[in-house]
């Protein structure tokens, strides 16, 4: 080791030192000495990777109390961060799907900091159950007997088969086979299930006799998937529910339906691309409906099975129920988010999905013009920035065939290069408050469709 070396090691505070330094010292009242301890180390070892590399201490060595502070904002970084979403799909995925209504977030957190009657029966002071009180909000909403609630709707689907066709044949249409996000299956779910998948029809076309054909002492239950996430377009023929409701009832056998998306309101009166309703399905004699809670219902994830009282009962009992059910946080949210439905006057401002989807370009245009006058001063010489029309997506995985009418702030880079469009996505990954928009056709697009907080995205692209 040289003595150069030896100087720049020697230079490095001890722990104990350091942990005295006034400036250090609230640290550790406010976060603990075993934390702060071990981020000093690293710090640390930082320094001495960089003696050993570069024969010189970092720049931050000039001041470790703020390289600790730091140090600290980076491990106390939340896993799930807060973004703007102007990718253009307002029901995404990956960015965690519907926003919770005020009313929502204030139950969970009500239900997060009290007792709460989770599975408690004030009338009997006994055990209550857990999904009682949403599933008769669910029967007065929907009209259906009885309802059950798991923690998404894979779950719904899985539990609705190996509860009511355990080692049966299911029926179903070959073109409603579907795969969702994450390579779910619907084949792939029916042999988890127990199920033995029976197709029937064609992709592009499948009729009444071809269910009625594939009936034998065998069969446990006729099935329709709502192939939300594609649309097969021509020639094309598919069975009506109400039909398939008959069909199964002359058999004696069990009808269902997996929506996905599931809406309990008619999209088409806010003029948005129309859904299937559980409520028309169940009246249409559908015996089990399955939709999901975080989709166009704008509520917490979670599977939602509404249909008759005895199939629910066999559902409820069977012993992946309890692997599949849902805590407090998801039940106070859920119920919060279903009473807005009983005031659906109101529902298009309380609830944020139908709040976003229902926006009208004019708002977005005016806030893309407003944006373009601020921001082009800071990105002058760099990128064009520009206000322009463009579609957005309802959802990732589900209904992302249906676009909307929106407006966006658009940035091209002036060398042309796509690297650098790149790298701006990049840093605005990294900010603080991250900034998720798209590329496409040279550009990158800040969709504004679900932006209600213009200030402070200036603020945070300012920055």
């Amino acid at each position: 080791m040289s003595t150069e070396s030896q100087y720049l090691y020697s230079q490095l505070p001890a722990i104990d030192r350091l942990l005295r330094d006034p400036a250090i010292e609230p640290r550790v009242e406010q976060h603990g000495q075993t934390l702060i301890s071990d981020l000093l180390r690293q710090l640390q070892l930082q320094a001495r990777e960089t003696i050993k590399q570069h024969q010189r201490l970092p720049d931050w060595c000039a001041d470790w109390p703020q390289a600790l502070g730091a140090a600290l904002a980076q491990r106390q970084r939340t896993a799930l961060a807060p973004v703007f979403n102007l990718s253009g799909t307002v029901l995404h995925t990956n960015l965690g799907r519907a926003l919770l209504a005020q009313p929502a977030i204030e139950a969970v957190t009500r239900s997060m900091g009290e007792p709460v009657t989770l599975e408690y029966d004030l009338d009997g002071a006994g055990r209550g159950h857990r999904d009682r009180a949403i599933a008769d909000l669910l029967c007065q909403l929907t009209g259906a007997e009885d309802a059950c609630i798991v923690n998404n709707n894979a779950a719904a689907v899985l539990l609705m088969l190996a509860a009511i066709a355990p080692g049966k044949q299911v029926v179903v249409s070959r073109g409603e086979l579907v795969e969702i996000g994450g390579a779910f299956r619907i084949p792939d779910v029916m042999r988890q299930a127990g199920c033995q998948l029976v197709e029937v029809g064609t992709t592009n076309r499948t009729h009444l006799k071809d269910y009625r054909n594939a009936i034998n002492d065998q069969t446990g239950l006729l099935m329709k998937v709502h192939t939300s996430n594609y649309s097969i377009q021509g020639f094309t023929a598919a069975v009506d529910e109400a039909e398939l409701a008959q069909l199964g009832a002359e058999h004696g056998l069990p009808t269902a339906t997996d929506l996905g998306s599931g809406s309990l309101i008619d999209m088409a009166q806010y003029g948005l691309p129309a859904e299937p309703m559980p409520q028309r399905l169940l009246a249409a004699g559908v015996d089990l409906v399955t939709f999901s809670g975080d989709k166009l219902l704008g509520g917490p994830q979670a599977g939602i099975i509404v249909g008759k009282k005895a199939l629910i009962a066999r559902l409820q009992q069977h012993p992946l129920k309890r692997a599949l059910r849902v805590g407090k946080l998801t039940l106070a949210a859920l119920e919060a988010t279903l009473r807005l439905y009983q005031q659906p006057e109101l529902l298009a401002q309380q609830l944020p999905t139908l709040r976003l989807l229902t926006r009208p370009q004019q708002a977005m245009q005016q806030a893309a013009e407003h944006l373009l006058q601020v921001l082009t001063p800071q990105f002058a010489g760099h990128f064009q920035l520009r206000a322009e029309p463009c579609w957005s997506q309802i959802g990732s995985g589900s209904l992302p065939v249906d676009r909307l009418p929106s407006y966006a702030l658009t940035f091209t880079p002036q060398d042309g290069r796509g690297a650098t469009l790149e790298a701006l996505a990049e840093r605005w990954r990294r900010l603080p408050q991250p900034v998720i928009g798209r590329i496409n056709d040279g550009r990158l697009w800040l969709d504004l469709r679900c932006l209600e907080q213009e200030e402070a995205l200036i603020e945070v692209l300012s920055a």
